[in-house]
């Protein structure tokens, strides 16, 4: 077999294929089985390669709950990714990140930023890349000699400054916080580095002694924020990663808080994108996920006037009408005819490690994905649009998996689709015909 499916290891198809039996969004190899896609790529590289110039980027991406707004995000990452951009998803929810909070909305951004070569939180890998690039420019100069480390110190500590000048002028907790984290990683002081670090990726739980020993106090707050934003652009860019892209998941939760709280979290998202458009964050992609009410209804967007004004966006015209360079970007949701594509390019994945390909390719033929495809919507009360995940699992898990392990198994004869709904979403579970289980034979 050839293909895209045979242009990755096959520990990365075997990480895709594990993660759609569990029915869950794969980390990496999104584009191996992105369908409907294609229309995106043009404009969203010209905003990567924006960003990678010192520019800036912003969409809002919109569509119904299950529409694939989080595998759309996952699929930009590993585009931004391959550009040598630094990624971070956040997940907005009225307790565990707040909108309204922005110092909580940065230290969820830490703790989940990561770049090609470093899992989450690559925050210290980012800053010891740093250190070592300002070292390496220092040497360079010449006025520097190899084995004079007081020089080398002083000399990356006027490079700091210098990097560091204009987030010093508004939030000067952070390049000092970055100068006691140096002095602690040179004297060999473990637990004082951690800490520091710690307190650059906006932690509370950090010693006093820690802070008092670098020069600052108190904790990261709101306002402070933002400051610590722009000081991390500025150090990604300077050791290699051009940009950043930070997702802010599920904004829509804010349609579900008490109304003071929603209109505090608009109105951090509206004074964000402000700053973008001012210019302090070059290098930044800001991309937020919503449903259409959230952007519509009087409960979202548009009860803050200037924030609706932003992101105002025509959608009267035929979806295939819709610009991909627009503010809002409108996911059209899945058919049958599509969801019966991604079957088939998810059994291609399968199919490139599988011990029998011969025999998948005869029993899950395109015919029997189309009629797999046709059966789970049709359990999920014709909803196609929330169908791709439980569809993905059930043809790994009960077919695919079954096809390949045992020779006398053919799915049209041995297998009924069935769903429990121990296994359903929420949403899913809304959408079937009843919340018992579901026992529907295929032809």
């Amino acid at each position: 077999m050839t293909g895209p499916a045979l242009d990755i290891s096959a520990a990365r198809r075997r990480d895709v294929v594990d993660a759609l039996r569990r029915g869950t969004v794969p980390r990496a190899g999104l584009g191996l089985f992105a369908v409907g896609l294609e229309r995106f790529e043009g404009a969203l590289d010209d905003d990567l390669a924006t960003v990678a110039r010192g520019g800036a980027a912003f969409h809002a991406l919109r569509g119904e709950y299950g529409s694939g707004k989080t595998f759309f995000a996952r699929w930009l990452a590993e585009r931004a990714k391959r550009r040598g951009l630094a990624v971070s998803e956040v997940q907005i929810s009225e307790t565990e990140t707040p909108l309204h909070r922005l110092e909580t909305v940065y230290r969820r951004l830490t703790e989940r930023l990561t770049t090609a070569t470093h899992q989450p939180s690559a925050l210290r890998a980012v800053v010891d890349s740093w250190f070592y690039a300002l070292e390496e420019e220092a040497l360079a100069g010449g006025d520097v000699a190899d084995d004079d480390e007081e020089a080398l110190a002083a000399a990356v500590d006027v490079l700091l400054e210098q990097r560091l000048a204009s987030v010093a002028r508004t939030t000067p907790a952070f390049s000092a916080a970055l100068r006691g984290y140096r002095r602690a990683v040179a004297a060999g002081d473990g637990a004082l580095a951690e800490a520091l670090i710690a307190w650059l990726g906006g932690q509370k739980s950090v010693a006093a002694a820690a802070k008092r020993a670098a020069g600052i106090r108190g904790d990261l707050d709101h306002f402070a924020a933002l400051g610590f934003l722009q000081g991390l652009l500025t150090v990604l860019r300077d050791c290699g990663h051009p940009g950043l892209l930070l997702v802010l998941d599920e904004v829509e939760t804010l349609q579900r808080v008490r109304g003071d709280v929603r209109e505090k979290s608009l109105n951090a998202l509206r004074q964000l994108l402000d700053e973008i458009d001012t210019g302090r964050f070059p290098g930044l992609f800001l991309v937020i996920t919503g449903t259409p009410a959230f952007y519509d209804g009087q409960q979202g967007v548009q009860r803050l006037a200037p924030l609706a004004q932003r992101l105002a966006t025509d959608f009267t015209t035929d979806p295939r009408f819709d610009s991909p360079r627009a503010v809002q970007l409108r996911l059209p949701g899945f058919d049958l005819a599509s969801l019966g594509e991604l079957g088939r390019k998810v059994r291609d994945i399968f199919a490139a490690d599988a011990r029998h390909p011969a025999r998948l390719a005869a029993l899950a033929d395109d015919a029997y994905l189309d009629e797999l495809a046709r059966a789970v919507t049709g359990a999920l009360g014709g909803k196609v649009g929330i169908a791709p995940r439980l569809y993905l699992r059930k043809l790994v898990a009960d077919v695919l998996d079954r096809i390949d392990e045992f020779e006398d198994f053919d799915p049209r004869r041995h297998y009924s689709l069935t769903l429990h709904t121990a296994e359903l979403s929420d949403t899913e579970r809304n959408a079937a015909s009843s919340a018992a289980d579901i026992p529907l034979d295929l032809p």
